[in-house]
């Protein structure tokens, strides 16, 4: 039972983390907190952190029910989803260069910054329509048998937890990736973050929309054949 635990919980963290993807995603926190203070961006962080693993077990537990309440099917879920992460990555990749050398003087915002915690600094950019879709679908075939039913509510706590602490390490850690790199290097960072931002919201509604349209070709060819 131990080894099964274990193993549930490697296979569920790998598959998430890949998905959120905080390291890369890193980048485009401190291009949206560039005008905080470290102490905020790691208040700020932490709270990114404990909202993401709120919707991580929301999706685990409840997810399905509420798609289903309110009529929302899993390819609309990434649609909509990728549209918005998609878009994000836009507007970032366009933007002008914000990054400014380490140590400047910086106008904070903290409250404005805090506001924005939960949308869109959690939902969608750090917990998106990815992540959900797959914590939902680690869940869906969920065994009604007592133990092995209280072995997966275990897992999927351990596996929200160890995502929010990855994601909190990175993101609280965010400008010291960047004094590493230096300015430019942070700019190039911050752009081929954008960049793979576009290309993952682009590819969820790929997914979202091969998904529904599949079946749907597939009921075409069979009519077609018969």
């Amino acid at each position: 039972m131990a080894f099964g635990l274990v193993s549930e919980i490697l296979f569920g963290f790998t598959g998430l983390i890949s998905i959120v993807n905080p390291f890369a995603i890193a980048f485009v926190f401190l291009e949206r907190t560039e005008t905080l203070s470290d102490d905020e961006r790691d208040a700020l962080a932490k709270k990114i952190a404990i909202n993401a693993v709120c919707v991580l077990c929301v999706a685990f537990f409840v997810g399905t029910p509420i798609l289903h309440f309110f009529g929302i099917s899993m390819q609309a879920l990434r649609i909509g989803g990728g549209l918005a992460v998609a878009v994000s990555g836009w507007k970032m990749l366009n933007a002008p260069d914000v990054v400014r050398s380490v140590g400047a003087v910086k106008n904070v915002d903290s409250d404005n910054a805090m506001s924005k915690a939960f949308f869109p600094l959690t939902v969608p950019l750090t917990t998106g329509p990815g992540a959900i879709a797959t914590a939902i679908a680690l869940n869906a075939n969920r065994s009604h048998k007592f133990s092995e039913f209280l072995l997966s509510i275990v897992a999927s706590l351990c596996i929200s937890l160890l995502v929010g602490v990855v994601i909190y390490w990175t993101y609280s850690r965010a400008n010291i990736f960047s004094r590493y790199l230096g300015i430019e290097g942070t700019k190039v960072a911050i752009r081929v973050s954008a960049f793979l931002l576009l290309c993952v919201g682009v590819q969820i509604m790929l997914t979202g929309i091969s998904d529904f349209l599949g079946p749907l070709i597939g009921a075409h060819d069979v009519t077609s054949t018969g």
